[in-house]
């Protein structure tokens, strides 16, 4: 058997060898000469799987280790016989501190506090329900948007685009990019969309890029129609539209599912899958994660200060957005290499908690948000 990786993916050298001929690659370099004799790709959303690429060739499955599967010509896919995975969910966690980060730095900034304002979330599967869940936590009003879930659920507990348009303060997109349909995501936030805003909120996207026009984007800004955005991912990866960037306070090179963490479990779904699919027999298989950051232990105490506060500093101690902030508009041409060259973040789970002059209540919070106390 042959297996064709992309490079980037962490904690998979070496798990495959077993059983076939493994070649790591990365995704500009995955060609239609590459793959001709494989059976497999293991691939990220760099590499576009189309029939471009796969026309003629041996593979018989694909997994992504990503959420995100745009780059998957599906219809093409399922006409020749091609199965496909992605990693739904993979990177919630990190995608979840990654917002709260960002929304507490915004706080800051702009001089106020978390605590009941209304943060729109628009796409309420893993990432979402997971950002919301933190949202809930901190005591922040949620309103959740999502057709397709609406349609399945029923439950009432979904509200309307207009809703998030007339009542949130904060709007975070967590949406995949659908191009046509009922449920087209192309361009979602267009000007029609900021001009119907009634409050003036924060945008954030994290989600795919072409969800936000960017032209759009800009003139929103411009207009002041949104208080500023946080974007991580944009239109036309890795060149990106450099005035958008100085328009925006926080932004990064579409690293937001990062940690260590959410790409290990993107990994585990990944073999998880190419083994059940060709009967390798390591169906349970998960990595050893052994990446930790310079000090796991925060020491908090509380004495003088509000509960918002005392999250912040945790949220913060673990992962500052700021620093990815600085280092990409030190030189945005490196995008890619900021990407590839992610540094080591982890999760609220390996931080264990030294409190001191902390409320019950608050402990129980950041218990319930995933740290060790």
């Amino acid at each position: 058997m042959k297996f064709v990786v992309d490079d980037k993916i962490p904690y998979i050298e070496g798990v495959l060898e077993p059983f076939g001929e493994v070649v790591y690659l990365s995704g500009q370099k995955t060609t239609p000469d590459v793959v001709k004799m494989a059976d497999a790709l293991i691939t990220r959303t760099r590499t576009i799987c189309n029939e471009q690429l796969l026309s003629g060739s041996t593979v018989k499955f694909i997994a992504t280790a990503t959420i995100g599967f745009d780059h998957i010509d599906t219809d093409y896919c399922k006409s020749a016989g091609i199965k496909w995975v992605n990693a739904p969910g993979c990177n919630s966690g990190s995608v979840e501190q990654y917002i709260a980060s960002a929304l507490f730095i915004l706080a800051k900034k702009h001089d106020f506090t978390l605590k009941n304002k209304t943060i729109g979330i628009i796409g309420a599967g893993h990432v979402g329900s997971k950002v919301a869940r933190f949202c809930n936590c901190i005591g922040m009003r949620v309103l959740l948007n999502d057709p397709p879930l609406d349609r399945q659920v029923g439950s009432g507990i979904y509200c309307t685009l207009d809703d998030i348009m007339q009542q949130s303060d904060i709007i975070s997109f967590h949406v995949p990019l659908n191009m046509k349909g009922v449920d087209k995501t192309y361009h979602l936030a267009d000007e029609s969309f900021f001009k119907r805003l009634k409050k003036t909120p924060i945008i954030l996207n994290s989600s795919r890029g072409e969800v936000v026009d960017t032209q759009a984007a800009k003139k929103a800004i411009r207009e002041k129609l949104v208080l500023t955005m946080v974007i991580d991912c944009w239109e036309n990866e890795p060149q990106i539209d450099l005035e958008f960037l100085d328009m925006v306070s926080l932004a990064t090179p579409h690293i937001a599912g990062y940690s260590k963490d959410g790409k290990a479990n993107g990994t585990t779904m990944s073999i998880q899958a190419i083994s059940r699919f060709f009967g390798l027999g390591i169906d349970d298989w998960q990595p050893l994660v052994v990446d930790l950051p310079a000090k796991t232990s925060i020491e908090l105490d509380g004495l003088n200060f509000k509960e918002e506060d005392i999250l912040s500093k945790a949220i913060l101690a673990t992962y500052d957005i700021r620093t990815d902030d600085e280092a990409f508009r030190e030189n945005p041409n490196l995008f890619e290499k900021r990407r590839g060259e992610y540094p080591v973040r982890r999760e609220y789970s390996v931080y264990n908690i030294i409190t001191q002059n902390i409320p019950l209540t608050t402990c129980e919070k950041l218990k319930h948000i995933g740290f060790r106390i």
